[in-house]
């Protein structure tokens, strides 16, 4: 997919991007210059939620049997 550069600096994501990526108007996107290459990224509007999930799992778990160790130990 390509995308042409006004002379405003302004360019159009194509709507396959868009669309596979959920982007709306109001979105963010972050530019990442990578030695010779570009990278666009899309920011998150919470970037909380949008890692929520995405740990080793078993969080809850770890920190019981940690705070139950803790308390042992005193």
């Amino acid at each position: 997919m390509r995308s042409t550069i006004t002379e405003r600096g302004q360019t159009v994501v194509p709507a396959a991007v868009r669309k596979h990526f959920g982007l709306t108007p109001s979105d963010r996107l972050e530019w990442v210059i990578e030695g010779d290459h570009l990278r666009v990224l899309p920011v998150p509007a919470d970037p909380i939620a949008a890692f929520r999930g995405r740990g080793k799992g078993g969080g809850t778990s770890r920190l019981l049997a940690e705070r139950g160790f803790d308390e042992a130990g005193e």
